[in-house]
Protein backbone atom coordinates (compact mmCIF):
# COMPACT_ATOMS: atom_id res chain seq x y z
CA UNK A 1 0.00 0.00 0.00
CA UNK A 2 1.43 3.07 -0.88
CA UNK A 3 0.69 6.11 1.40
CA UNK A 4 1.41 9.61 0.81
CA UNK A 5 0.73 13.24 1.46
CA UNK A 6 1.17 14.44 -2.17
CA UNK A 7 -2.27 14.47 -4.79
CA UNK A 8 -0.69 11.82 -6.57
CA UNK A 9 2.12 9.54 -6.90
CA UNK A 10 4.90 10.25 -9.93
CA UNK A 11 4.79 7.69 -12.16
CA UNK A 12 1.33 6.11 -11.57
CA UNK A 13 -1.76 7.37 -12.86
CA UNK A 14 -5.17 7.32 -10.18
CA UNK A 15 -7.48 5.07 -12.17
CA UNK A 16 -10.46 4.70 -9.57
CA UNK A 17 -11.12 6.95 -6.54
CA UNK A 18 -12.42 4.51 -4.08
CA UNK A 19 -13.67 7.45 -1.09
CA UNK A 20 -12.24 8.89 1.87
CA UNK A 21 -10.11 7.10 4.90
CA UNK A 22 -9.62 7.56 7.93
CA UNK A 23 -7.72 6.26 11.28
CA UNK A 24 -8.39 7.06 14.77
CA UNK A 25 -6.59 6.56 17.86
CA UNK A 26 -7.38 8.24 21.19
CA UNK A 27 -4.64 7.09 23.52
CA UNK A 28 -4.81 8.15 27.40
CA UNK A 29 -0.97 8.84 28.92
CA UNK A 30 -0.83 7.30 32.52
CA UNK A 31 0.71 9.01 35.50
CA UNK A 32 4.00 7.67 35.56
CA UNK A 33 4.78 8.74 32.05
CA UNK A 34 3.37 12.37 33.36
CA UNK A 35 5.25 11.79 36.19
CA UNK A 36 8.57 12.00 33.82
CA UNK A 37 7.28 14.13 31.87
CA UNK A 38 7.06 17.02 34.19
CA UNK A 39 10.75 16.07 35.44
CA UNK A 40 11.88 16.84 32.04
CA UNK A 41 9.47 19.92 31.88
CA UNK A 42 11.30 21.12 34.86
CA UNK A 43 14.82 20.03 34.19
CA UNK A 44 14.81 20.18 30.58
CA UNK A 45 15.07 17.25 28.01
CA UNK A 46 13.34 15.38 26.08
CA UNK A 47 9.89 13.33 26.96
CA UNK A 48 10.52 9.49 26.04
CA UNK A 49 7.39 8.38 27.35
CA UNK A 50 5.00 10.50 25.33
CA UNK A 51 7.61 10.62 21.98
CA UNK A 52 6.97 6.74 22.42
CA UNK A 53 3.12 6.95 22.86
CA UNK A 54 3.05 9.45 19.88
CA UNK A 55 4.35 7.45 17.62
CA UNK A 56 2.71 4.31 18.70
CA UNK A 57 -0.86 6.48 18.50
CA UNK A 58 -0.06 7.50 14.87
CA UNK A 59 1.58 3.98 13.55
CA UNK A 60 -1.92 2.64 14.86
CA UNK A 61 -4.18 5.46 13.23
CA UNK A 62 -1.87 4.63 9.93
CA UNK A 63 -2.78 1.46 9.85
CA UNK A 64 -6.02 1.80 10.68
CA UNK A 65 -6.72 4.05 7.55
CA UNK A 66 -4.76 1.55 5.66
CA UNK A 67 -7.19 -1.73 6.36
CA UNK A 68 -10.10 0.42 5.71
CA UNK A 69 -8.54 1.32 2.09
CA UNK A 70 -7.37 -1.81 1.20
CA UNK A 71 -10.97 -3.09 2.48
CA UNK A 72 -12.54 -0.61 -0.23
CA UNK A 73 -10.03 -2.41 -2.65
CA UNK A 74 -7.89 0.63 -3.03
CA UNK A 75 -3.76 0.05 -3.45
CA UNK A 76 -2.82 3.54 -2.87
CA UNK A 77 -3.69 6.19 0.14
CA UNK A 78 -2.88 9.94 -1.78
CA UNK A 79 -3.69 13.46 0.04
CA UNK A 80 -2.65 11.81 3.83
CA UNK A 81 -3.26 14.22 6.36
CA UNK A 82 -2.27 14.06 10.08
CA UNK A 83 -3.64 15.98 13.21
CA UNK A 84 -2.78 15.61 16.72
CA UNK A 85 -4.90 16.50 19.63
CA UNK A 86 -4.56 16.69 23.15
CA UNK A 87 -7.92 16.02 24.79
CA UNK A 88 -8.72 15.60 28.40
CA UNK A 89 -9.76 17.93 31.53
CA UNK A 90 -5.81 17.90 32.71
CA UNK A 91 -4.49 16.86 29.00
CA UNK A 92 -3.63 13.57 29.88
CA UNK A 93 -5.24 12.08 26.47
CA UNK A 94 -3.62 12.09 23.13
CA UNK A 95 -5.70 12.07 19.80
CA UNK A 96 -4.38 11.33 16.57
CA UNK A 97 -6.37 11.52 13.46
CA UNK A 98 -5.14 10.66 9.77
CA UNK A 99 -7.33 10.75 6.36
CA UNK A 100 -6.83 10.65 2.60
CA UNK A 101 -8.51 9.56 -0.06
CA UNK A 102 -8.53 5.73 -0.87
CA UNK A 103 -7.41 5.44 -4.75
CA UNK A 104 -6.36 2.58 -7.32
CA UNK A 105 -2.83 3.35 -9.40
CA UNK A 106 -1.09 1.84 -12.31
CA UNK A 107 1.83 2.25 -13.47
Amino acid sequence: MIVTTTPGIEGMRIVEYRGLVVGEVISGVDFIKDLGAGLRNFFGGRSEGYENELVQARETAIGEMIDRAQRMGANAVVGVDLDYEVLGQQGNMLMVTVSGTAVVVEG
